[in-house]
């Protein structure tokens, strides 16, 4: 799925790819996975899916700041840190997250997660594959893939309602 209109302009249904998501999860997920999303995009996913596949209690949230290569550069960011409510080790977990581009953050989230214990699986589903890895990273689930300039960002926004949206920055 690579939309553009005549002004070359990226346009992409959020809510759409969620259902795409949604679709995905229920075949990756088994009885006993654990849903956890990467802050922020990531999180706001795990929560609306923990409620519309009508799971109990609340999923994971994990923080990549505390691994990120680059944290010299960027520092401690506001978003939320982990919460993991549930015993690590042993657990079949599904990673989820809004964005996949450079393979940076999952592998900063992955030690994160380790530091928690061994699970006995994790699997990965994203609602946007951006490419350009730069880590051997692959999500087992990808709602879209999208190519976008590397001076483009793509985030996942959410209204008040609890809507998604995407916000294209940078230069075209």
């Amino acid at each position: 799925m690579n939309p553009a209109p005549a002004n070359g302009a990226l346009t992409l249904d959020a809510e759409a790819l969620y259902r795409e998501l949604l679709r995905g999860v229920q075949q990756l997920r088994r009885p006993d996975t654990r849903l956890v999303g990467v802050t922020s995009g990531g999180a706001w996913l795990a929560e609306r899916l923990q409620k519309d596949l009508g799971l109990a209690g609340e999923p994971g949230v994990i923080s990549s700041a505390m691994h990120r290569d680059d944290y010299a550069r960027r520092g401690l960011a506001a978003t939320a840190q982990t919460r993991l409510d549930f015993d690590v080790n042993g657990a079949h977990i599904l990673l989820l997250d809004d964005v996949l581009y450079t393979g940076r953050t999952i592998r900063a989230v992955l030690n994160e997660l380790f530091d928690y214990g061994r699970p006995a699986a994790v699997a990965l589903a994203v609602l946007v594959d951006r490419g350009g890895r730069e880590l051997p990273v692959q999500a087992d689930y990808a709602a879209a893939r999208v190519t976008l300039p590397a001076t483009q960002s793509l985030a996942l926004a959410r209204d008040g309602q609890g809507r998604f949206s995407f916000q294209v920055e940078g230069a075209h």
